[in-house]
């Protein structure tokens, strides 16, 4: 087996982790989440989350990365043969996953290029839905929405087509250390403007009776998962490429750090720009303060037509923000599942890339048109409420009772910014799973008893392909391993 790619340096992997880490669920969903689940309150949940939830499963995947030195499909091979199913379903979740995702960062692309005119008009809402997005019962394709997609897609390929550290190396350096630079511009400006303080006083306002509530306890779990692109697989397969001795602990620490740094920060930027909008037009603030697509091209537009002349330099560079924080999470995404793959059927980075892009261009192509963002919702809830925790449940089931986690916890230990003891052992086996199982079965019987039969036939169909096509994957794979095997046995 030919050695392993290895990171340059520690830096760049770190930034790859951030960037992966930091995405648009840092920008547009943590703001809503932290405004219904109790404000100030919320962030004690949110820290016992990091903590029981959030740094131990980047323990998990990051020392299996070290130990095994595989990609994700080889990892789970390693530790049961049959267990590469799994493997599978997490690169199909996560393909899924890169098809809608590249779509919303392809809005975004056509509104970093509107902001510059506001060309979205007086009613950001209704521009949205009849000129961007198209909404319609009639089925159509929409060609400014399929050109963005195809321009991301092509930038996508461009960085991930080339080795490790000249592609992915090379853009994280570059675009993780500016988004930050942008995103703490935006919030030093932001809490200079005027009503910036009516939004700080929403963001620290504390519910002590909400610490009761087990739905913000359940939420705050779930923006871990969500923001840290927990059992994605990609710690393990950017962990894959670091060099024997690396102090993972320390790396853990200083990526939920930097990720649930920015996304409080970001959060109070938001807060004060649109206490900012309370003050020039009255509206409430819980009317403003709205989750997902609706924050980032409806409120936001909002805010930028009441803003004057600096709306035309902050528009485009909170959009740019968002831009950036999409791609380096799409990189990731992207990274994972041409690693296996390729790895699996022996190809090169370049040729599975290749591929791996013109397929997810295909099935993006869904999303670019009148019904797609109906789909995008009914997709993107499906497989993050319910696929990507069953996942999580599922690892931590064959990582806690399966294999031996002794084992990880020496590499974690070997050289460590911390001693990890038995505490992480239990938080893999009992604390975590138990706390996402409550999760899942509250996330599917919401499905079960909410969505209309149009909803669950879309979310059957999903689950029928998650279930033949890891199955399917496995069985072309496992014939492979085969005529492999007896190939080198007649050599």
């Amino acid at each position: 087996m030919s050695e392993r790619t290895t990171w340059n340096n520690n830096y760049i992997f770190l930034m790859a982790m951030i960037g992966s880490a930091v995405g648009l669920g840092n920008i547009w969903r943590f703001p809503y989440i932290y405004y219904t689940n109790g404000h100030g309150t919320f962030l004690i949940p949110y820290i016992i989350a990091i903590l029981v939830l959030g740094l131990p499963f980047i323990f998990l995947e990051s020392s299996l990365g070290l130990k095994f030195k595989e990609s994700l499909i080889n990892t789970f091979q390693k530790v049961g043969d049959k267990l590469q199913i799994i493997g599978w379903l997490i690169i199909i979740t996560v393909f899924l996953i890169t098809t809608y995702y590249i779509c919303i960062v392809g809005w975004d692309l056509i509104y970093f290029f509107l902001s510059f005119t506001k060309a979205w008009g007086a009613n950001p809402a209704t521009y949205f839905t009849t000129n961007v997005v198209q909404s319609s019962n009639v089925l159509h394709f929409v060609p400014l929405v399929g050109i963005s997609i195809l321009v991301i897609w092509i930038l996508i390929w461009f960085i991930c087509h080339k080795d490790l550290n000249d592609g992915v190396g090379k853009a994280v350096n570059i675009l993780v250390p500016l988004m930050f630079v942008i995103m703490i511009g935006i919030v030093i400006y932001s809490l200079t403007m005027p009503g910036a303080s009516i939004g700080i006083k929403e963001f620290f306002t504390i519910d002590w009776n909400a610490l009761g509530n087990l739905n913000i306890w359940l939420a705050a779990f779930g923006q871990i998962i969500f923001s840290l692109s927990l059992g994605m697989g990609i710690i393990l397969t950017y962990s894959s490429y670091l060099p024997e001795k690396t102090n993972l602990t320390k790396n853990a620490v200083m990526t939920i750090f930097a990720n649930c740094g920015f996304e409080v920060v970001n959060a109070i930027g938001v807060f004060s720009i649109l206490g900012f909008m309370v003050l020039t037009s009255g509206i409430p603030f819980n009317q403003l303060i709205i989750e997902g697509t609706g924050l980032a091209f409806i409120a936001f537009p909002e805010v930028f037509n009441v803003m004057g002349p600096v709306s035309y330099i902050l528009g485009p560079i909170f959009f740019l923000c968002i831009l950036i924080a999409g791609i380096t999470s799409l990189i990731s995404m992207l990274e994972l599942i041409s690693s296996s793959i390729g790895d699996k059927f022996k190809l090169s980075r370049k040729k599975v890339t290749t591929i791996l892009c013109i397929i997810g261009f295909l099935v993006s192509m869904i999303y670019a048109t009148s019904f797609g963002s109906y789909l995008l919702g009914i997709v993107d809830s499906m497989l993050n409420n319910v696929i990507l925790l069953l996942i999580i449940i599922i690892e931590c089931i064959i990582f806690g009772y399966i294999y031996s986690m002794d084992k990880l916890m020496e590499i974690l230990n070997e050289n460590t910014l911390f001693k990890v003891g038995n505490w992480w052992k239990y938080c893999i086996k009992y604390i975590t799973p138990i706390i996402l199982i409550i999760l899942w079965i509250s996330g599917v019987l919401s499905f079960i008893f909410t969505a209309p039969t149009k909803e669950l036939i879309i979310r059957g169909a999903l689950i029928l392909i998650l279930i033949i096509g890891p199955i399917l994957a496995y069985l072309i794979t496992k014939k492979l391993d085969i005529k492999k095997s007896k190939s080198n046995n007649l050599n």
